[in-house]
């Protein structure tokens, strides 16, 4: 049993579960009633993706430093103990069910999933590796390739 972090739209993975949608805004233009058909996400919980103002800022991170301060803030928004329970609850989930969070964003580097994946396995919980071909991190992020 494990959590999968994926890049929501992609297919799914062998095993991978319930499909959680951890972002800010439903996907554009896709009925509602096509989400789950067309690997977007089954369930969408935007508690866990960063607030509007902090997708903008991490939008216009273009140098380590600049993720850095996003990473700290989507930190301290994750600290909260509302999303400190989420966080609890899915890590001990992850014991025994698999499923996955995921987001938009084509480089999971530059998106606040690489950081949920942190705040879960700090939390002791189940992690599937991760992609092993993942793209190499872009200086420049393309106004196509929305955050959350």
């Amino acid at each position: 049993m494990s959590i999968h972090v994926v890049r929501l739209g992609t297919p799914r993975l062998p095993g991978e579960g319930l499909r959680i949608g951890t972002v800010r805004r439903p996907p554009r233009g896709v009925p509602r009633n096509e989400f789950a058909i067309c690997n977007w996400y089954d369930v969408w919980y935007p508690n866990l993706a960063p607030s509007v103002g902090l997708v903008a800022q991490a939008q216009q991170a273009m140098d380590d430093a600049a993720w850095s301060r996003f990473a700290k803030q989507y930190r301290a928004e994750m600290a909260t103990p509302e999303n400190r329970r989420t966080l609890d609850l899915l890590a001990a989930l992850s014991h025994t069910t698999d499923f996955s969070v995921g987001c938009y964003c084509a480089d999971e580097r530059r998106c606040h999933r690489s950081v949920l994946r942190e705040l879960l396995c700090e939390r002791g919980a189940a992690m599937a590796p991760p992609d092993e071909d993942l793209p190499a991190p872009t200086p420049l992020r393309s106004p196509a390739d929305k955050h959350a």
